[in-house]
């Protein structure tokens, strides 16, 4: 059997991944999603176990230590990781695996697994729209903002290492180039 796919897609915060992974994951629902586990806050709405695993700080702390996480990183001051025990049995089913996760975390996915994984950066259509997103958003302070915002250019520069870069301007168009990426990729046994 065929290993399977990790597709990480990483953007700027308030770039969109969480909306795009939704709308992919509604027109493919054979797309298995990688949950993160963080020591941020849950947002309103947000759930234990279905759209992040949320720890304390003490908590990611030992996992780190039992080398629980296939990658992890400090993000805008919070823990965010992906854990070996939910990936590798879904590699070795040949399943292909969503990740929302930062530039930091994607790199370190291909360093791990450079045949297994496909780095899709979605960059927003101008640093504006981008801003007028966190904003309108509503889910961070103004500080929380400024701290996001000011990692954009570090973040955009990184994008270049990713196999793939696509303006998120319309959701229906990046969707069908995620989709179509993903095709290709396993057609032409893109390893």
């Amino acid at each position: 059997m065929q290993r399977g796919l990790l597709v990480v897609i990483s953007s700027p915060s308030g770039g969109g991944k969480t909306t795009v992974i939704q709308e992919l994951r509604r027109r493919c629902p054979e797309l298995k999603y990688s949950i993160s586990a963080t020591t941020r806050p849950p947002r309103k709405g947000e759930k234990n176990g279905r759209d992040y695993f949320f720890l304390t700080e003490a908590e990611f702390r030992n996992k780190i230590a039992a080398g629980e996480f296939i990658e992890w990183a400090e993000v805008h001051g919070y823990l965010y990781g992906t854990t070996r025990q939910y990936l590798e049995p879904l590699l070795q089913q040949g399943e292909t695996i969503v990740l929302d996760i930062d530039v930091i975390g994607g790199l370190n996915i291909k360093k791990l697994y450079p045949q297994d994984s496909l780095l899709v950066f979605l960059k927003p259509p101008s640093v504006k729209e981008l801003f007028t997103r966190l904003w309108k958003r509503g889910t961070e302070a103004t500080t929380e903002i400024v701290k996001r915002f000011s990692r954009v250019p570090w973040e955009i520069a990184k994008a270049k290492e990713y196999d793939v870069v696509i303006v998120n301007k319309d959701l229906t168009k990046t969707v069908n180039k995620i989709i179509e990426v993903i095709q290709n990729y396993k057609k032409h046994g893109g390893r």
